[in-house]
């Protein structure tokens, strides 16, 4: 099948969005097919042996790590000389609508993947009067399409709301070889604990963006501490808001380690005690995954994809989206204290992230490119 994927971010950019794009990529490229990404951005001339074509750009001024793609004649050249089968546009807000025009334009088929939940995202940002605008036109780019794919059933539902129509999952998945439990090490604790290895840590790895809600774990951390006597809190990763976050937060308990790749990253996930995600506007939550594949447990908020992920009580605790900061540290409190709990919730989580690969993930996705097409 020949596959032409225009997508909001690509690679060196690294999301949720990003990690399934290479992932479902990589097991394509497996599979035999024949693919061409277009990007906005600087990214690489190539991924998994597929070409990838920039398309020049300019940076959102909220978030200037998002790029807005201005649609060059060589665009529309490449893709009627490709001549795809379907045409995925990733995320469409913004580039990846060139790829609904091309669609259109040209009467190829048209999948189109709905990952980022704009209409609550710019409310974090500030830019709230933007969200009836943006809701509206993002309807408009998915009914467009002869499939939408959603990343959890949670968001099937709110894209139902937002009058998203021919709707289907797109199955989560996570690396369960390079993510495991056996990735930790004193090294990795070492770095998160800012060289406090025998304290109890609390790590948080992903974006750092106003959208995560990161802010209140400051506050959240100071009552865990009451409790439990030196507990750490590591947090790992870059985005626009770290700077900020760092003046605010206490760093005589708090390490930034900044972003962190490759088998770094997997020892960071496995090196932590609790894993926290307070983002109340996730579709999925790939990290929460990656947690549960390296044996860590995960409190995260119930709102959102997350719930499609935490099992209450087994793999993590939900903490209700009006929930407090008391609500927060007991559930992290409760798992420091009984380390027998914490080793049960993290082989449960472990399991259940085995349950999840990306060659079935990626083949659920054909599945909708050939209905697309049919």
């Amino acid at each position: 099948m020949r596959i032409a994927i225009v997508t909001e971010v690509f690679l060196p950019k690294i999301d949720g969005v990003v990690t399934r794009l290479t992932r479902t990529l990589d097991q394509l490229a497996e599979m035999g097919h024949e693919v061409v990404i277009f990007a906005p951005g600087n990214p690489p001339e190539s991924y998994a042996g597929f070409k990838v074509y920039s398309l020049p750009s300019f940076a959102f001024p909220v978030y200037p790590e998002i790029k807005f793609a201005v649609p060059p004649i060589k665009f529309w050249k490449r893709m009627r000389d490709f001549d795809p089968d379907v045409i995925h546009a990733v995320n469409p807000i913004w580039s990846a609508a060139l790829g609904v025009f091309a669609a259109k334009r040209d009467a190829y088929p048209l999948v189109c993947s709905y990952h980022t939940n704009v209409p609550d995202y710019v409310d974090a940002l500030g830019i709230g009067w933007t969200r009836g605008m943006a809701t509206g036109a993002i309807r408009y780019l998915h009914n467009q399409a002869q499939v939408n794919l959603c990343t959890s059933d949670p968001m099937i539902e709110k894209a139902t709301d937002m009058g998203i129509e021919r709707l289907t999952l797109w199955p989560k998945a996570v690396d369960t070889v390079g993510y495991h439990p056996a990735k930790a090490t004193p090294k990795a604790r070492n770095l998160l604990t800012n060289n406090h290895p025998d304290s109890p840590l609390v790590s948080y790895i992903g974006r750092i963006s106003r959208e995560k809600d990161l802010e209140r774990l400051n506050n959240v951390m100071q009552i865990v501490r009451k409790h439990v006597p030196g507990t750490r809190l590591g947090i790992v990763g870059g985005g626009p808001y770290l700077e900020e976050l760092q003046k605010s937060f206490d760093d005589s308990f708090t390490t930034f380690t900044g972003y962190l790749s490759g088998e770094d990253l997997a020892a960071a996930f496995a090196s932590g005690d609790v894993f926290v995600f307070p983002s109340k506007t996730e579709t999925l939550g790939l990290v929460a995954l990656e947690s549960f594949a390296s044996g860590v447990p995960v409190v995260g908020t119930n709102a959102g994809g997350i719930p499609f992920v935490i099992d209450e009580g087994e793999t993590g605790h939900l903490i209700a989206e009006d929930g407090t900061d008391e609500d927060w540290a007991q559930a992290i409190i409760g798992l420091l204290q009984d380390s027998e709990r914490r080793a049960q919730m993290g082989d449960n989580a472990r399991k259940e992230a085995e349950r999840y690969s990306w060659r079935e993930s990626t083949e659920a996705l054909v599945a909708a490119y050939e209905k697309a097409i049919g």
